[in-house]
């Protein structure tokens, strides 16, 4: 859309989250989407995610552009990040490339970029 403009690229080199220290995820084939104003944003292959650490939330938003967004928490025994994972299952045809990938809140985890070669 042009008064919405999106676009997909592949993020150069290797990215890893981490939340409270520990490895949520590691990737060579992340995903970074640029939907208008907004800041950029991962999104992570779900084979390169830790999904043990991930529970699943009731959580469900509906973006025009993106489609039903679905959420995960993650969590430990000392402390929780609500809603701070979410997918989009079945995106709209125009933002195919991010289904079977996880986006995560940069408030509530670290990215670590590596773009060497």
């Amino acid at each position: 859309m042009p008064d919405h403009p999106i676009h997909i690229v592949p993020h150069p080199g290797r990215l890893r989250v981490l939340w409270n220290g520990k490895v949520v995820a590691d990737t060579i084939d992340a995903l970074t989407l640029h939907e208008a104003s907004y800041p950029g944003v991962h999104y992570i292959p779900r084979v390169d995610v830790d999904m043990t650490l991930l529970t699943v939330s009731p959580l469900k938003t509906h973006c025009p552009y993106k489609g039903e967004a679905n959420y995960f928490s993650i969590g430990s025994e000392r402390e929780t990040a609500q809603n701070a994972i979410w997918s989009y299952e079945t995106p709209k045809p125009s933002v195919t490339e991010i289904a079977g990938y996880l986006a995560f809140d940069p408030k509530h985890v670290e990215f670590v970029e590596d773009n060497s070669s």
